[in-house]
């Protein structure tokens, strides 16, 4: 796992630095197990916007009710099991209007 880290920040590191024809020093450095990854300040940088722009995937939002943030891929909140969105909109609005099969006349 460390060594597919470490080929990740180098390869990032040298995607950056080919744009720069007198590379400078390095400003920071990042250790990973035993190795060390030297990073200079156009790296840094791009790897602080990349970090900052980065979403999970899994994000789906936060909940409409709870304010939770772990939606589940049907839009249902972990935190308050309420769905959210316009699915959970929808979805109460259905179970309002709902009228049990007891209820209905002429049963």
């Amino acid at each position: 796992m460390d060594d597919q880290v470490v080929l990740a920040l180098r390869e990032f590191a040298a995607r950056i630095d080919a744009y720069d024809a007198l590379p400078g020093p390095a400003v920071a450095e990042v250790r990973i197990g035993s190795e060390t990854v030297p990073l200079r300040a156009p790296v840094v940088q791009a790897l602080g916007e990349a970090l900052r722009s980065y979403q999970d995937p899994r994000d789906r939002g936060t909940c409409d009710h709870c304010g939770g943030p772990r939606l589940d891929d049907n839009f249902v909140c972990a935190d308050c099991g309420q769905p959210s969105g316009v699915f959970g909109q929808l979805l109460r609005e259905r179970a309002a209007r709902f009228e049990s099969p007891d209820a209905l006349p002429g049963i």
